[in-house]
């Protein structure tokens, strides 16, 4: 019988975080007062019901280097679990009552579960990383750790940027197209934002959501089993850390998942 299965993301209130990084931030790498990130930490803990050092949190570097969280990781010392989990943007585990997730603002985090195998994934899935097919890859390493039949998995792309406010530079729509994503489904001209008067008069705009969605489906996933939140992080950036909004020195919501 599979286990129940908690998915969530957390939002910018309830915390104990100020200024940019207010409130409830918990990751650790982004500059923040880090007695308030542990608060946030307990905090969220208390939430979903599990000890705060069932958490797993990475640091993210817009990689797709894969980590299977199993129990190796929690006989490691909090130096080594650190380092460890240097430069991961994407993890796994078929342990239950072990919450992994993403770290995002703006990016896209991908959420993934078999039913089967009961095991789950997280993915970061910024635009570097989806050019690099992160989410495809989070799919063959489950594959290959767990044995996965990739029809059996359910994914939820979570709340990111959509393609509205996603603008890019021309050397950003070249990755996609270099990389041999299909252009046309994924991304659209449209007018400049913030528009200067001798600037262009439109710009490309990628849909990193869709982009993740076909990944998925190229992967082997049903597209019934992919479920999409629609939520816009720039639109709601009182509800959501947004990058392009804040700018520097911000914190992140945390998506993740945990079976029971």
């Amino acid at each position: 019988m599979s286990p129940a299965v908690t998915a969530f993301t957390t939002t910018r209130h309830g915390g104990y975080s100020k200024d940019n990084f207010a409130s409830l931030n918990i990751n650790p790498h982004r500059g923040d007062d880090p007695i308030a990130v542990e608060k946030n930490l307990r905090a969220v803990a208390d939430e979903i019901g599990l000890d705060a050092g069932s958490i797993v949190r990475q640091h993210q570097v817009h990689e797709t280097v894969l980590r299977n969280i199993d129990d190796s990781y929690f006989i490691m010392d909090r130096d080594e679990r650190e380092k460890w989990l240097e430069g991961i943007d994407g993890v796994v585990t078929n342990r239950r009552r072990t919450c992994i997730g993403v770290f995002t603002a703006d990016c896209i985090p991908v959420l993934f579960f078999d039913p089967v195998q009961n095991a789950i994934g997280a993915a970061h899935a910024g635009w570097r990383g989806t050019v690099k097919r992160i989410a495809e890859k989070t799919v063959a390493f489950m594959t290959e750790n767990f044995g996965s039949n990739p029809q059996d998995i359910h994914a939820i792309i979570g709340p990111g940027i959509t393609m509205k406010n996603f603008e890019v530079g021309q050397e950003v729509y070249d990755a996609f197209a270099d990389a041999a994503f299909d252009m046309p489904s994924i991304a659209r001209k449209m007018p400049v934002m913030n528009a200067l008067a001798d600037g262009p008069s439109e710009k490309w705009h990628i849909d990193l959501p869709q982009c993740n969605r076909l990944q998925l489906i190229s992967a082997g996933l049903n597209d019934e089993n992919i479920s999409l939140s629609g939520i816009d992080t720039y639109d709601n950036q009182d509800d959501y850390f947004s990058a392009r909004r804040l700018k520097t020195g911000f914190g992140t919501m945390y998506t993740g998942i945990f079976m029971h």
